[in-house]
């Protein structure tokens, strides 16, 4: 095809255009750019033409390697072969203004922006389009365009991030605010205000135009923090910018610990108590919710010892304990309580216990003593247990930094400690140190074995500790947590918690329920026939000098390693193992390729372990699947606040369903299915203790790591629930309740006028009995709003609950027939495709007259 032609722009843009066209339906992208660059070099003002030939290709703008783009390319090459085409001055000015009706984003933006010196334009005429765009509702594009043009410090941050946060446009957000550390902590403390109780986004989002309605749960606290922290983690921010959300956390590591201490009974009273004191560290509103759980977990002596502990003032205190505080004797008595120990003997007959003499027990701190530790460890052909410790971070910002190293060989183990001493310090000019370069060593010998147990998460951590072990070389490591995984899968059955619940009497006095092993414990139990004692694992490892206690825990943790591996060395075959079965699992422990994480891990590393961490699949089954079906309406339950996607779904199917708040403690699930007959829903540590609570075969265990799909479906299958088609959505997903008003779209549309009539009504404050519409307000509305249970003077149900109209967008009233509104909470649902979704989703256990649904069950419906 021949280039165009032509001395006079106007006559050559047609024919431009055309030839253009013809050449890029063809794919013969070369002879598109030789048309522009004949093109470009013919007319007389190319900076004017090339937006004349924007224009015409609006419809490509800003998307990708398109056509726009190459238009825009070829002419930015172009114009820096030929500066002298460029314009200045006035006419510049304005060419410029006509950039921004042609394009707001994308990289033809960026292309525009250099060719028509966009960033050396006017302050005042760039803040204007920006402002326009932001009033037109287009607020992704104003915030790209501000970035572009680094505007951000001369516009108001609340007005441009407000909508780009509702519209969870967070990158954006993220990019909005960088390299400007006054923006940052302005949005830092922005969003610890949305975090208070009180913020309702929901009201925030019509004061923005085109901002669709807003849940109210949509920013909700766990989803500002997540954003807030990871500011604080990417610029280095003061954490006291949002006091509130670090207050929101600490709260959550108290009520963790009052957990562990009360309910699971698993942490020492020493450990719990510096957890404690720790977290609240001054703090009076963390001291006043300190002891409002201490009421709610233990009784109103510990509250009283705690308060007297924090010196808090009589006057903030709850009157009963204050009350107790008028024993003068209070503290002595619970420092004489807090004093007694259980059977030590009769606990260590229950655990693993290091079977070497204290003595051969070495807490290392300086060069000197390394020097010993080395010439021992990197012997050709030893075979070295590995494990670390950190303090817990409970869900705390940054990765944890390790405390210490254990090291252990045949009758004796080595602790490195990280935090005092000479260990780290550099040792040559090259800013080395005696330990890393011995680390070094140990990791990249491939004469010396090296055994952990999940031990992607020590490393991770030991690269956080120091730069300077980072890019370890890993030769001759077994991680025994893929061993483990393999002994699992070959015994072929799940791992359950059956038979009689081991009670161990705890510090308290008080029998509290043994949780099942877990990890490098259950490990240990499978093989040795001992479990590992794990009190002392969430210890405070940073305090020194460390407690005996924790000096044996840390030297048992390790040592396990190596008694494991010989008895799975001697005798694989009874485990299910290959006589090489090690050389399967070296290339899992890289650190740079992170392996499936245990169940055992280290709470620190997973954070927030009681939320995130995945259990041991617990499968059980306390009695067999009921023999009688089940339809929806028969059968009630109470899920966790861990199993909300397992509640969803079954509510979506009819059942009736009840969830415990993100705050709720477990033991509430019993009270709730002893009081409503229900069955519990949960997984995890909580299940030995709930079931123990309630009736037989009133509890049952659901396997965290598979889906919420996944689990309904066992749920149905387990109690013999027989859901029909009729089920699916008989229950409002928002209030669980079973009845919904049936609103034609002709009344749906005199409600929604009714509607707008009242808010006209409040915002002009006319008095009450201000003329009414006579078309609104006549008998024949009154009369069938009054038989639903509709209040026409303010669209109340009966149910005290607001009819929500602002849910339904205006175009659907044309596409919809009939809307169903739960008579509870005002929710008003239409038909929609997630009906034959979820239809789809659950073909497998929809019933249709007795019969299974195998094929496509939406269509028609």
């Amino acid at each position: 095809m021949e280039a165009v032609e032509s001395s006079n722009a106007g006559q050559d843009l047609p024919q431009l255009v055309s030839a253009v066209n013809i050449a890029w339906a063809q794919k013969n992208v070369d002879q598109v750019k030789e048309n522009l660059r004949h093109f470009i070099s013919t007319v007389d003002d190319p900076m004017t033409s090339f937006l004349d030939l924007l224009d015409l290709y609006s419809s490509n703008k800003g998307k990708g390697n398109s056509l726009a783009i190459i238009i825009a390319s070829e002419f930015q090459k172009w114009i820096s072969d030929h500066p002298e085409c460029q314009q200045t001055g006035l006419r510049l000015k304005k060419l410029q203004a006509r950039v921004f009706p042609v394009v707001t984003e994308g990289n033809l933006l960026d292309i525009l922006i250099s060719i028509y010196k966009l960033e050396e334009a006017d302050r005042g005429f760039l803040l204007g389009n920006v402002t326009h765009l932001h009033q037109m509702g287009k607020y992704k594009e104003a915030a790209i365009l501000s970035i572009k043009l680094n505007l951000q410090p001369d516009l108001d941050l609340e007005q441009m991030c407000t909508p780009l946060l509702l519209l969870d446009r967070f990158n954006l957000l993220e990019a909005y605010v960088s390299g400007y550390p006054e923006l940052q902590s302005q949005l830092l403390q922005m969003l610890d205000r949305w975090s208070d109780s009180s913020f309702n986004p929901r009201k925030l989002s019509k004061e923005y135009r085109g901002i669709p309605p807003i849940k109210p749960d949509k920013l909700n606290l766990k989803t500002l923090s997540k954003l807030a922290f990871r500011l604080l983690e990417t610029y280095n921010l003061d954490p006291a910018l949002c006091s509130n959300m670090i207050n929101q956390r600490h709260l959550g590591t108290l009520k963790y610990l009052m957990y562990k201490r009360f309910v699971e009974k698993t942490m020492t009273q020493e450990n719990w108590a510096d957890h404690v004191q720790n977290t609240v560290d001054g703090n009076l509103w963390l001291q006043e919710q300190c002891i409002a759980l201490l009421c709610r977990y233990s009784d109103l002596q510990t509250a009283g010892f705690w308060a007297l502990k924090f010196g808090m003032p009589k006057e903030i205190l709850p009157q009963t304990v204050a009350d107790i505080l008028q024993d003068l004797h209070i503290q002595e008595k619970l420092s004489e309580s807090e004093k007694s120990t259980e059977d030590s003997q009769a606990r260590r007959n229950l655990f693993y216990q290091l079977p070497i003499p204290r003595s051969k027990v070495h807490f290392l701190q300086s060069c000197t003593d390394l020097s010993g530790c080395r010439d021992t460890v990197l012997k050709d052909g030893q075979i070295v247990g590995l494990d670390m410790e950190w303090r817990p971070s409970f869900g705390g910002l940054g990765k944890p930094n390790v405390s210490l190293i254990q090291l252990a060989v045949k009758e004796e183990v080595f602790l490195l400690d990280l935090l005092q001493g000479s260990l780290l310090q550099s040792s040559d000019p090259t800013g080395s140190s005696e330990l890393v370069t011995f680390i070094k060593d140990l990791f990249s010998s491939n004469e010396i074995k090296k055994l952990g147990y999940g031990m992607v998460g020590d490393f991770q951590s030991l690269d956080a500790t120091d730069a300077r072990f980072r890019g370890l070389e890993l030769r001759n490591v077994v991680d025994l947590c893929e061993v483990h995984k393999q002994i699992q899968r070959n015994r072929n059955r799940p791992r359950v918690a059956s038979g009689p619940v081991d009670v161990l009497e705890d510090t308290s006095g008080e029998d509290g329920i043994r949780q099942p092993e877990r990890g490098l414990s259950l490990l240990v139990k499978d093989v040795l026939g001992k479990p590992l004692d794990k009190q002392e694992q969430l210890s405070n490892w940073d305090k020194r000098p460390l407690r005996e206690d924790q000096i044996i825990y840390a030297a048992a943790d390790a040592y396990c390693l190596l008694d494991v591996f010989e008895i799975l060395c001697r005798t694989p075959d009874k485990f299910g193992l290959k006589p090489n079965f090690y050389e399967l699992s070296k290339s899992k422990a890289s650190p740079n390729k992170p392996a499936e994480r245990s169940p055992g891990q280290k709470e620190s590393v997973l954070k927030n372990k009681r939320l995130k961490t995945s259990p041991p699949k617990v499968i059980a089954h306390e009695t067999a699947p009921h023999t009688k079906p089940l339809c929806p309406r028969e059968f009630s339950v109470i899920c966790d606040n861990m199993l909300q996607g397992l509640g969803r779904y079954l509510r979506c199917l009819g059942i009736d369903v009840l969830m415990l708040e993100n705050d709720d403690d477990h033991k509430k699930a019993a009270e709730i299915a002893r009081r409503d007959g229900r069955v519990i829903l949960t997984c995890g540590m909580p299940y030995q203790t709930l079931r123990s609570q309630i009736g037989e075969g009133r509890c049952f265990p659901v396997d965290c790591s598979e889906k919420a799909k996944d689990q309904a479906i066992k749920v149905l299958k387990h109690f013999n629930i027989m859901v029909t088609i009729a089920d699916v959505f008989s229950r409002c997903q928002v209030c669980n309740c079973n009845k919904y008003l049936h609103i034609s779209k002709d009344r749906m549309m005199q409600l929604m006028k009714i509607r707008d009539y009242l808010e006209e009504v409040r915002e002009k404050q006319d008095p009450p009995h201000a003329s009414k519409p006579e078309s609104l307000f006549c008998s024949e509305n009154f009369q069938w709003m009054e038989e639903m249970g509709i209040s026409p003077e303010s669209l109340l149900l009966t149910s005290g609950a607001q009819i929500q109209l602002d849910a339904v967008p205006p175009g659907l009233l044309n596409k919809v027939l009939l809307f169903f509104c739960c008579s509870q909470c005002g929710k008003i649902f239409w038909e929609g495709s997630h009906f034959g979704r979820v239809v789809s989703q659950f073909k497998e256990v929809l019933q249709d007259n007795g019969e299974c649904i195998y094929q496509s069950a939406s269509s028609g419906l």
